[in-house]
């Protein structure tokens, strides 16, 4: 078996990730300076997450799930994996084309189920109009997600990773013409995100091309394995469902608050940036590696790859965790405060920053253990543990937002984000020890909290001292810059110092090639 690359896999990836995500947050500034904190934002939020709320739904969700790992197990037995690829294709389009269909024709049933408290209000007919010009953003995605999975099966990570760098980047060059052309900001953004899509799937399908896995349409056929296929998907879709009611619930309680659901978006796009880089880079390299040592009973491996996976994510997930919780309000103010959002708008915004970051490393490390259970092709289990976290995501929005209002939200995402890793730990020790993580994760875990720990200090202690200069318009980017560039010295000397990882790795990942075991 030729392995996949693990450290470097997941370097690659959380490098395009990155740069996804720090244009992400650069397309929200925009958003947040030239449209602002108000109906019009709501109502692009609003639409914006229907096409996202499906392709996680229908895509990322199941595809990963299922997909994923049966292509896997195919390419590595030689067993005809692109004709099941192409098979699947095929049917995905054809039910993406049908949902879309519907979701134009009930477009305003739609905006009414995920934010009923735009009714009667000029929100409801902007988001009904944004949403049927964006939706068709998930037909292409969603096939680019495809695509993109059996790239990272073959161990192709570049191409798939790159991708949604092009959504951003189509975004800001658009709000940025359309600002200075005189143009309505938002028309032109609406506009251009079906085009970012079909962008997108093109950058992957010429990939795939390239990379030998040659997928063209063909008509649906429902043969044994998109059967099979079908099994493992829809408890994945189902468990997929679950946590985007998850979202529309907070978008439910949020949309009944005034301003409240572009503070929850903005602060939602800010934590995103590690979880994205980290997390999901993680899962999207680690899902095939597992699936192909478990076809080739190499649990050791296994067992290594998983362990190295939950050590790397923490290491970098559990200082930027304590930065988000410890120094929120100098992040937002700088990076979102100008233009039509304002110094409350910030203080809000840093608020549910805060309260993310506390559940930070549970979103990560969800991302870490779902592979022990979809590697196997069970989607069952995650499915019921989400039904757990959607009942207690629920109650405690609901129960809290007429007693602490537009935040409750936020509190109930964290706490709904550890119960769902506290039931993945427990449910995943029937797997034996593959599913157990080895010493040397176990020495260094409490090292990297320390450490982490250590840095929040020193960047408490820092921003005491620099907190003048967040007033001053031209000095709040350098004191912000030597904020971070603090925090980051200081997470980097105390953990290399307490063998909390070893920067050396990290190079040797890069330089590594790969060799057949």
């Amino acid at each position: 078996m030729k392995p996949i690359r693990l450290m470097s896999g997941i370097l690659t990836v959380g490098f395009w990730t990155l740069a996804s995500r720090v244009l992400g947050v650069a397309r929200e500034i925009v958003i947040l300076a030239l449209i602002g904190p108000g109906p019009v934002m709501d109502a692009f939020v609003a639409a914006f997450r229907l096409p996202n709320m499906f392709r996680r739904f229908f895509a990322e969700g199941a595809f990963n799930a299922a997909f994923v790992p049966m292509f896997s197990k195919k390419l590595e037995a030689d067993d005809d994996p692109l004709r099941f690829a192409r098979d699947a294709m095929s049917g995905l389009a054809f039910v993406l084309l049908v949902l879309t269909g519907l979701a134009m024709v009930f477009m305003p049933a739609l905006v009414l189920a995920t934010a009923g408290g735009f009714a009667g209000s000029e929100r409801f007919d902007l988001t009904v109009g944004f949403g049927r010009i964006v939706f068709p953003y998930i037909l292409f995605v969603s096939l680019a997600a495809l695509f993109s999975g059996a790239l990272n099966a073959a161990g192709h990570f570049a191409a798939a990773a790159a991708a949604p760098v092009l959504l951003n980047i189509f975004v800001l060059i658009a709000m940025t013409a359309g600002y200075y052309l005189g143009g309505e900001v938002v028309i032109w953004l609406v506009w251009t995100v079906p085009l970012a899509g079909i962008a997108q799937l093109a950058l992957v399908w010429i990939a795939a091309d390239r990379a030998g896995i040659r997928l063209r349409p063909s008509r649906p056929r429902l043969t044994p394995d998109m059967k099979r296929l079908t099994a493992v998907a829809i408890p994945a879709a189902l468990a997929g469902g679950v946590m985007q009611v998850n979202l529309l619930v907070g978008q439910q309680v949020a949309s009944y608050f005034d301003k409240a659901v572009g503070w929850l978006y903005a602060a939602d796009r800010l934590y995103q940036l590690p979880l994205g880089v980290v997390g999901i880079a993680v899962g999207i390299v680690l899902l095939p590696d597992l699936s192909r040592r478990l076809k080739a009973e190499d649990s050791i491996g296994g067992r290594q790859a998983f362990s190295r996976a939950g050590e790397i994510s923490l290491a970098l997930t559990v200082p930027c965790a304590v930065a988000l919780v410890v120094v929120p309000l100098p992040m937002v103010s700088v990076l979102f405060e100008r233009g039509a959002t304002g110094p409350d708008d910030s203080a809000a915004i840093a608020l549910a920053v805060a309260l993310y970051g506390l559940g930070l490393p549970a979103f990560v490390l969800q991302k870490v253990l779902q592979p022990l259970y979809f590697a196997r092709e069970d989607t069952r289990s995650p499915f019921r543990y989400a039904l757990v976290a959607m009942v207690v995501n629920a109650a405690v929005a609901i129960g809290l937002a007429p007693v602490i209002g537009w935040i409750a939200p936020a509190i109930a995402t964290t706490l709904a984000g550890w119960i769902m890793v506290a039931q993945l730990g427990f449910g995943a020790r029937r797997f034996g020890e593959v599913a157990r993580f080895d010493d040397r994760f176990r020495r260094r875990v409490w090292r990297i909290c320390l450490a982490s720990a250590i840095m929040g200090a020193a960047m408490w202690g820092t921003l005491l001292i620099l907190g003048p200069l967040f007033g001053e318009a031209g000095w709040r980017y350098l004191a912000l810059l030597v904020l971070l560039a603090v925090g980051a010295a200081s997470y980097g000397i105390v953990g290399q110092a307490m063998g909390a990882f070893r920067l050396s790795e990290f190079r040797n990942a890069l330089r590594r090639k790969p060799r057949d075991t």
